[in-house]
């Protein structure tokens, strides 16, 4: 195996997090795997991974190699992809996050599309409530709802979506409906530990912030059993707009306090910072913008 095989095979494993799952990747066996790292770490004189029989975990300085294998295995590509031309098929492989309903929802169509138009590509979909740290974590195609930090990533905003309170019709009927964001401490309240948890709601009042400190009477860490619990009348829960979309223009909830929201979160399409973006990646993108840029349900007040 030349080294260039090896720094993908390395990669993999680095990606993956195992052998086993790197060998089923990358279609060979195990024993080639094995032999690949091994023979890698031969030449490099370090270790690159420390193996027990349950964990592969990489070290230090196989950390550092790996942003450089990274750095170089892109560009082989890009270059392959320049002489190719711009209309070079897209394939090989591709890893996409996004958080987990926005990803069920709104992520999915878009690969099954994606590999419906390019059967030589494969896909990996890590839908997770928290921010993933696309270069250590070997993510390809981010999707991002909030304000982005500065970092070392290119983004399309592709849409908005609003934080918003909603309730059952009946919860409603039983409790009364809250006229401001103090007659919440009288209601049950119900909160999801996915993603950016806290313990308060923050409204805006004529374009200044107040915060309140929520009791809730549930507890839940999905978006999914939080909504779930609003249906069946248990109380109010705060939720972003595009998760309820269905449910308020099926009148299944109500939004409550809709006057004191606060301004709308943007949604991003990421990617890491290259100077040649591979055309895997473009296609996806493209792909999955237009999608996203055509859904009524991602952009401020359609809900």
């Amino acid at each position: 195996m030349d080294r260039f095989s090896q720094m993908e095979v390395f990669m993999t494993v680095a990606d993956e997090g195992g052998f086993s799952s790197a060998a089923r990747r990358l279609g060979l066996s195990a024993p080639a795997i094995t032999r690949a790292i091994s023979s890698l770490e031969r030449n490099l004189g370090v270790q690159l991974f420390k193996r027990t029989t349950r964990h592969v975990k990489i070290t230090e300085a196989g950390a550092r190699y790996l942003d450089d294998v990274r750095r170089i295995l892109g560009e082989i590509t890009a270059a392959d992809e320049a002489v190719s031309g711009i209309n070079a098929t897209p394939r090989g492989h591709l890893v996409v996050t996004a958080p987990v309903l926005f990803g069920r929802l709104h992520v999915m169509p878009g690969i099954t599309d994606y590999l419906k138009e390019y059967p030589a590509m494969t896909v990996d979909a890590l839908f997770l409530d928290r921010v993933v740290d696309m270069l250590g974590e070997g993510v390809d195609v981010g999707v991002r709802i909030g304000q982005l930090p500065d970092s070392g990533i290119r983004a399309r905003k592709v849409g908005e979506v609003r934080s918003v309170l909603v309730a059952s019709p009946d919860y409603l009927n039983r409790s009364g409906i809250p006229r401001s964001p103090n007659d919440l401490t009288k209601h049950t309240l119900v909160a999801a530990r996915a993603g950016d948890f806290s313990p308060s709601w923050k409204f805006t009042v004529e374009n200044k912030d107040f915060t309140l400190k929520i009791r809730p009477r549930l507890t839940v860490t999905s978006n999914d059993s939080a909504i779930e619990a609003a249906r069946e009348g248990l109380g109010i829960t705060r939720v972003l707009s595009y998760q309820v979309a269905s449910d308020l223009a099926d009148a299944r909830l109500n939004l409550v306090l809709d006057e004191w929201e606060q301004p709308p979160l943007p949604i991003h399409i990421v990617h890491r910072e290259n100077l040649n973006v591979p055309v895997k990646v473009r296609a996806f993108i493209d792909l999955l913008s237009e999608q996203l840029k055509g859904n009524a349900t991602l952009h401020p007040r359609a809900a």
